[in-house]
């Protein structure tokens, strides 16, 4: 399921780490059969590499302005 960065900034902190989670499995998943050949949808390791690194920036920029109020 694809997330909007503004969906993203609405969740809570152990919300955005399953999230993170979740799509670093599937990441993991797709590397697989991309080894054995049977990935269906290579687009979809960039959208997830995206993704991943859309939930950290937010989880940074949660913990940054968390920890300066």
């Amino acid at each position: 399921m694809k997330l909007k960065v503004s969906e993203m900034r609405a969740l809570e902190g152990t919300d955005l780490h399953k999230e993170v989670q979740s799509r670093k499995r599937e990441l993991m998943e797709l590397r697989f059969q991309s080894a054995i050949g049977q990935l269906a949808n290579p687009a979809r390791v960039k959208i997830l590499r995206r993704e991943v690194a859309q939930l950290l920036t937010v989880m940074g920029q949660n913990n940054s302005s968390s920890s300066s109020k």
